[in-house]
């Protein structure tokens, strides 16, 4: 992780209903915020930090990077409703994320099938 930035004040748990699987971020996790882009009012990169960190959801099975860059995506979409801007957000940061970040969730794999 890059330079820390922000401190998690409250614990967050994430369901993806996609994966049917949980990712907590507890409260106090170290964060740089949205990495090389401008942060925004998200839990997005919060759970795809702690995913991309870890490299595994809470049940302990594997992520891979196309599934932590997929669950900031659907994360950021469903913000969207507030924040309209986040639509394209969505599309950018899911290619951003999973064609240059990903952490261990990478080292388990790019694609979905994986």
């Amino acid at each position: 992780m890059s330079k820390v930035k922000y401190l998690r004040k409250e614990r967050l748990v994430y369901y993806s209903k996609l994966y049917n699987r949980f990712v907590t971020v507890p409260k106090g996790y170290p964060s740089d915020g949205a990495t090389g882009a401008i942060d925004i009012d998200s839990d997005s990169w919060w759970v795809h930090d702690a995913l991309c960190d870890r490299g595994v959801w809470d049940d302990g099975v594997q992520v891979n990077n196309w599934q932590a860059s997929t669950v900031l995506a659907m994360i950021i979409w469903s913000e969207a409703k507030e924040h309209p801007s986040y639509y394209y957000r969505a599309f950018y940061w899911w290619l951003a994320t999973w064609l240059m970040g990903g952490g261990k969730a990478r080292e388990n794999g790019m694609w979905w099938w994986q």
